[in-house]
């Protein structure tokens, strides 16, 4: 149900189009940018495959247990991470803290890594006919 409705909102939305929705509580009327249907969208989307969903704000602070969980590794490769230097961290007493922000950036920066590093190979595939 969810999704044919966000298919009904896009629809209605022309190319260059501002898509709003407006919701009624009470008595006061909420309007929904369309940065933020895009946004429940998703939500709903990873909810309905069983997956967890998790907001936070762009500012957060976060342990290595909690930033290791966002990068799906254990938290030891979290401290080797942090303590080779690949991703910024700060302590506060002996407890290491990841800007959400840093934890991002090294996180976008890896899937670029990973995406030039299989073209890479499935180039060399092509090039010596393995079939792939």
């Amino acid at each position: 149900m969810a999704e044919s409705a966000f298919r009904e909102i896009r629809s209605r939305g022309g190319k260059g189009n501002v898509t709003e929705v407006r919701m009624r509580i009470g008595k006061n009327e909420v309007v929904l940018p369309e940065s933020v249907i895009h946004l429940l969208e998703g939500i709903l989307h990873n909810m309905a495959d069983g997956k967890s969903v998790s907001l936070l704000p762009s500012e957060a602070i976060m342990s290595t247990q909690k930033a290791a969980q966002i990068l799906s590794v254990s938290r030891p490769h979290m401290v080797q991470l942090l303590e080779s230097g690949q991703i910024p961290f700060t302590k506060a007493g002996s407890h290491r803290r990841i800007a959400l922000s840093d934890l991002m950036t090294y996180k976008e920066t890896a899937r670029a890594r990973r995406k030039k590093n299989l073209d890479l190979l499935a180039k060399q595939a092509q090039e010596l006919d393995l079939g792939y």
